[in-house]
């Protein structure tokens, strides 16, 4: 009778970054879409996890993301980034309604010797697939944006790193007594990435 065993992937360092920016790009397209900071029309479906998955065709924020997830995938690659937030803000007044935060745990024995771990693709991306489907399914537990947004993406790094000159120092953009949801979360064995919403109370929840 033949036997078998769960077929194991190599993950490297760099296929790990390259991985987990992939996911930050795609999750910061779902979540502009769900949060409806971009009109509908302005994105179009492509298959990605197993799933539909919404890009936009906005040229501007095409660009802006092509360029985040190629840095993020560097530092990454380096060890030297610990978060990501995507925020945001009333266009109006620049109040942070909403933060989406990606915090990254890295294996600092694979930076600093180069070792590699070993976990089934088929399994990372059903992990993904977790995280995509609680950020489509965002409107039955956040209230609704009912104003015109814009959007900002904060990277927290080691001090010792350089940013490059597109990048500012910032300050956390953060929401006054928030309320938070914790979301799925997925991991190479290289790089772990855990993901929370906060977003501004309602305000007639204070009231009942």
């Amino acid at each position: 009778m033949a036997s078998r065993t769960a077929s194991k992937d190599i993950i490297t360092l760099r296929g790990s970054a390259a991985i987990v920016s992939e996911f930050f790009g795609y999750a910061a397209n779902s979540i502009l879409y769900n949060r409806a900071v971009y009109p509908e029309e302005s994105f179009t479906k492509v298959k990605k996890y197993g799933l539909s998955m919404l890009l936009t065709q906005d040229e501007g924020v095409k660009n802006f993301i092509a360029s985040l997830t190629s840095q993020l995938s560097e530092w990454l690659e380096a060890g030297k980034l610990q978060r990501i937030v995507l925020v945001i803000m009333s266009k109006a007044t620049s109040e942070v309604l909403e933060r989406w935060n990606f915090n990254i745990v890295t294996d600092a024995e694979v930076v600093e010797k180069g070792a590699i771990k070993e976990k089934s693709d088929k399994e990372i991306m059903r992990e993904i697939q977790a995280i995509m489907r609680q950020i489509a399914s965002c409107i039955t537990y956040l209230p609704c944006l009912d104003e015109p947004c814009v959007f900002d993406v904060l990277a927290y790094t080691d001090t010792d790193v350089d940013a490059p000159g597109t990048w500012v120092e910032s300050d956390a953009k953060l929401i006054s007594n928030p309320q938070m949801v914790k979301l799925h979360s997925f991991d190479t064995k290289i790089h772990k990435v855990d993901t929370l919403v906060s977003y501004k109370n309602d305000e007639w929840d204070d009231e009942e």
